[in-house]
């Protein structure tokens, strides 16, 4: 684990080294959360900004060279539409068969950004050096034939916000915290968070009583994600309802 992060921090380095040198931008390929995590605790002499297509992405691409975020344009990523032909019989397409397909092409991981499933389409923010390929040779997906096709942008209405509620705590530590939005134990939040499989902000957290502030969003891998929203008011019995927000 310690060599993998030696790494990617090296090769972060590098990439930072490099925008310095040809005094031009430079780019990842898509990074997962854990990989972020890495990226944000690595010392740069310049900045470097996260872009995934869209503001809550999870897989973005690091930007090196760049004094301010780069516009979409500026990106080495396209969003590809990826349609059933015909609607009326095609299967119902989850995120998962939509991944497996473009996988099946012989696809790197790191390749692949978000995917964003709507009305049974799938927007994927992918490197522009795989856009022919997978326009050319992708056409179908679980049993279902599919068309693919460059669109400029999500559709208004893709991302969905996230749904507010309500919850009890006993104080907002990560693992109260995790452990009420999702409904897992307490201990089994704590193991989560201490195995690396939780993220603040794509940062990960390892620390059960770290202190989540209002707007951080906080990923935990194999489970969902949601938004900190705060404390809305104590209850009698003195414990705390918290409001967070959980993604679709």
């Amino acid at each position: 684990m310690q060599d993998e992060k030696e790494a990617l921090r090296k090769r972060f380095s590098e990439l930072c080294d490099r925008a310095e040198l040809r005094r031009a931008p430079v780019f990842s390929d898509f990074l997962d959360m854990h990989e972020q995590s890495i990226l944000q605790e690595t010392r740069f002499s310049s900045r470097v900004f996260l872009c995934g297509g869209y503001d809550t992405a999870e897989r973005r691409i690091a930007c090196f060279g760049f004094s301010e975020p780069p516009e979409a344009e500026e990106l080495p990523a396209q969003w590809l539409c990826i349609k059933p032909a015909v609607q009326k019989f095609a299967d119902t397409l989850t995120h998962r068969d939509f991944l497996g397909a473009l996988l099946s092409l012989g696809l790197r991981r790191e390749m692949i950004g978000d995917i964003v499933v709507t009305e049974n389409c799938g927007y994927v923010f992918c490197m522009q050096t795989v856009v022919s390929c997978v326009l050319s040779e992708l056409s179908r997906v679980k049993h279902t034939t599919v068309r693919c096709s460059v669109a400029k942008a999500l559709p208004p209405d893709a991302v969905r916000p996230p749904e507010y509620g309500e919850f009890v705590v006993s104080g907002t530590r990560l693992d109260a915290l995790c452990a009420a939005v999702f409904r897992l134990s307490r201990s089994d939040a704590q193991k989560r968070i201490a195995a690396g499989r939780v993220f603040v902000n794509s940062r990960e957290i390892t620390k059960s009583d770290f202190l989540p502030q209002d707007g951080d969003i906080i990923s935990v891998r194999g489970v969902g994600r949601f938004v900190f929203g705060g404390i809305a008011r104590e209850t009698k019995k003195g414990k705390l309802r918290i409001l967070a927000g959980i993604y679709a």
